[in-house]
């Protein structure tokens, strides 16, 4: 069970907030606070597994309050709960977890308590297995004139257009300002490319179809078209990431 923080100074956003978490069932003890200054207050009392940071709050913003707490000796993993979209960047050079844009989803809110889920294992593993089990890569992706951070194992297939390529997600798609040559360089552990247009997430494979006249693979909605001279650098990988059994 997960004990965590509100810090906000609307008690409306912290009582839906509280709502929200309430029905997950990971989420054991929620603590509130109006203000920065309680909050450390309530902290330096009762640490916390986690804290959902409202950034714009009178005297301690949510990022002098995160700031703050680099100095605590068990620092909780922060998720920043706003709806100014212009301070993703800053959030994660603070380490945040999470970003989240009110008025909050219930599903968005689910995938940021699974991401708490994954720090605090990381933090608490062996370090060979906190190696394993690193904060995933963010991405800076702009998307109507804002720019926002997304997680690169959300990215499903990318798409190349021109001198960028362009990130599909299951949420939405994204172009960035690097060649896809880059990509397929820097991402090789889990994309493979299969198309002079298209790398894919191997884990993002729902149908695979290669001996058919036109060969392609299944992502989500989107079927994608495999070329010829790739196919067996695709055959290759799945062969690779196919389980055998025991002899």
């Amino acid at each position: 069970m997960i004990s965590v923080l509100i810090a906000d100074d609307e008690q409306p956003a912290i009582d839906e907030l509280a709502f929200l978490l309430r029905q997950d069932p990971r989420i054991g003890t929620i603590h509130q606070a109006a203000s920065g200054a309680e909050a450390i207050r309530l902290l330096t009392r009762e640490p916390v597994d986690a804290a959902f940071l409202d950034i714009h709050m009178p005297g301690l913003t949510g990022f002098d309050l995160a700031r703050a707490l680099q100095r605590f000796e068990r620092r909780p993993a922060l998720v920043f709960v706003t709806a100014d979209e212009e301070g993703a960047l800053e959030a994660f050079d603070l380490a945040a977890v999470d970003y989240l844009l009110k008025p909050v989803r219930a599903e968005r809110l689910h995938r940021s308590v699974g991401r708490i889920v994954e720090a605090l294992k990381a933090a608490t593993a062996p370090a060979a297995e906190a190696a394993a089990s690193a904060q995933p890569e963010m991405i800076a992706v702009t998307l109507g004139g804002t720019t926002r951070m997304i997680r690169r194992d959300e990215v499903r297939y990318v798409q190349a257009q021109g001198d960028y390529a362009r990130l599909h997600t299951e949420e939405a798609s994204y172009l960035v300002r690097v060649p896809m040559a880059d990509l397929e360089r820097q991402w090789a552990d889990t994309f493979v490319r299969i198309h002079r247009s298209y790398l894919v997430a191997i884990p993002y494979l729902t149908r695979i179809r290669l001996s058919a006249d036109h060969p392609s693979v299944t992502v989500g909605a989107a079927e994608l078209p495999v070329s010829r001279r790739l196919l067996p650098a695709l055959r290759e990988r799945l062969e690779q990431a196919t389980i055998r059994p025991r002899p």
